[in-house]
């Protein structure tokens, strides 16, 4: 972080003057993000990227979704047919990863559960990476807005 000064109303931060209180804000979100990416956050897009249903399949039944992903054809190389134990199934989702476009399945292939659930931590990583990112920058941010200018 850099200076900081309020002057005539404004803010000065990061060599920048007369910011506005919004202009202060992406100032110190735009630093905050940066700051926070490194290599899960790789990791995390990759798996979420590596998920997309793009790649051509087999002619599927009814009901089935089109396409097959990446990582499902990984994991199906790797594992091959093999089953989880005494018959257990778990839960997996297909169709988007959000509550809306998501169905939920039950499997015993361990190659159909990795090739479904690897994309879904992506995901979750993601998410949680977006929540501490603004966290961190309202927090920042409200330790030097003056009161009329802070957030919550």
């Amino acid at each position: 972080m850099d200076t900081v000064e309020q002057l005539n109303g404004t803010y000065f931060y990061a060599g920048r003057a007369n910011l506005s209180a919004s202009q202060l804000f992406f100032m110190i979100f735009c630093e905050t993000t940066a700051d926070h990416f490194g290599i899960t956050d790789v990791a995390a897009v990759a798996a979420l990227y590596s998920g997309v249903n793009n790649q051509k399949t087999r002619t599927k039944s009814r009901g089935a979704k089109e396409g097959t992903s990446r990582i499902s054809k990984a994991m199906r190389k790797y594992f091959k047919t093999a089953k989880f134990p005494y018959g257990i199934l778990l839960p997996t989702w297909v169709g988007g990863y959000t509550p809306w476009t998501a169905e939920r399945r039950m499997v015993a292939k361990i190659s159909t559960f990795a090739g479904r659930t690897i994309p879904l931590v992506g995901e979750v990583i993601l998410l949680a990476d977006v929540s501490q990112i603004t966290w961190c920058s309202i927090r920042d941010y409200n330790r030097i807005a003056k009161d009329d200018d802070k957030l919550w």
